[in-house]
């Protein structure tokens, strides 16, 4: 596959995944004929938000959005997925850490805007941080399941798990009753809506024992903006099985609604090399994989083999490491790069 690259430099920071424009508004404010979504790494949502846009003329530019989270402006971090559901733009912070750990509270949020807003004026954004519920409703869903799933490893319980609860523990946080110590660090770097409204979080860890990435899907995400209490249920734990070479652990890196009612995905290394990644510590295999495009379907009907979903390759984007954004998008593939303070668009 022969790809073009566009470069930007958006807030001197690299991007995490890619959503395409859906409003007809935003498109029209800014002359643009298509454009997608991307999150800015690390950053508090609200100063993360950015527009890739490809004009009318065909010139493509890149927009910094400003936003405003009101009260809880300055209070995440890590914002890693991208979803559409109902005129909404939902993101999804990573609920992991820094690659030494610990976990990190300011990353289990999701947030949400209206997409429209973005056509003018600073755009609205509703946070909620959920203090490791979703990180509890996942883990029991994941114990619960037929997966056998990659041990994480000494240090990674030590610095991801044991290291969080002491610290809640001496702050006396209440979030510590929702941890637990044989739990499993998650890492959520994808998301998409199912047609029910139900979430597919795609997971960079765990992998299951084979190496195979998995799927959690999740009940209650838009619940918990317009409900008082209301927080996401895990309903089941898929494994993407036909696409991880022997010997790979593979995780996802992004996932995104296809034309046909499928799924495309990134599948890819469960770490970055050459970061002090605890994760490789203690599984090395882990780091050296490079990125693979796949697509998939859910279930239709009852099955006993429900949990395990047949993935296809579509493209081996090798010598890429670290694709973290991908969308189909008139027949053409759309991927993003992480790159140093760049944002690197490759136009399939």
């Amino acid at each position: 596959m022969t790809l073009r690259l566009v470069e930007f430099v958006v807030a001197g920071n690299e991007a995490s995944d890619l959503l395409p424009v859906r409003s007809a508004a935003l498109l029209r404010a800014y002359g643009a004929r298509r454009g997608f979504w991307t999150v800015l790494d690390e950053g508090p949502v609200e100063r993360c938000l950015a527009l890739l846009l490809e004009l009318d003329d065909g010139e493509w530019t890149a927009r910094h959005v400003v936003a405003d989270a009101g009260v809880e402006n300055g209070r995440t971090e890590d914002g890693e997925a991208l979803a559409h559901h109902d005129g909404w733009v939902y993101v999804f912070g990573s609920h992991f850490g820094s690659k030494a750990g610990p976990l990190r509270p300011r990353r289990a949020f999701v947030a949400r805007f209206r997409e429209d807003d973005a056509a003018a004026g600073p755009v609205p954004v509703h946070v909620v941080r959920n203090s490791f519920r979703l990180h509890r409703a996942v883990n029991d869903a994941l114990a619960g399941s037929p997966l056998t799933l990659l041990p994480p490893g000494e240090r990674v319980r030590a610095r991801f798990i044991v290291e969080t609860l002491a610290r809640g523990t001496a702050r006396e946080k209440r979030w510590v009753s929702r941890l637990a110590p044989d739990d499993l660090p998650l890492n959520v770097e994808a998301a998409a809506f199912t047609p029910d409204g139900t979430v597919l979080l795609g997971l960079r860890f765990p992998v299951t024992e084979a190496g195979e990435p998995i799927l959690v899907e999740v009940a209650g995400v838009p619940e918990m903006f317009t409900v008082e209490g209301a927080w996401p249920r895990a309903l089941r734990a898929y494994v993407l099985t036909g696409v991880t070479l022997p010997g790979e652990l593979t995780g996802f890196r992004a996932i995104s609604l296809t034309s046909d009612g499928g799924y495309a995905a990134v599948i890819g290394s469960i770490d970055a090399l050459g970061k002090g990644s605890v994760l490789l510590d203690d599984h090395p295999g882990g780091g050296d994989v490079t990125s693979r495009h796949v697509r998939f379907r859910l279930p239709g009907g009852a099955s006993d083999d429900v949990y395990r979903l047949v993935g296809e390759s579509v493209a081996d984007l090798a010598p890429f490491h670290h694709v973290e954004g991908l969308a189909e998008l008139d027949g053409r593939p759309f991927y993003v790069t992480d790159e140093d303070h760049r944002v690197a668009l490759w136009v399939g």
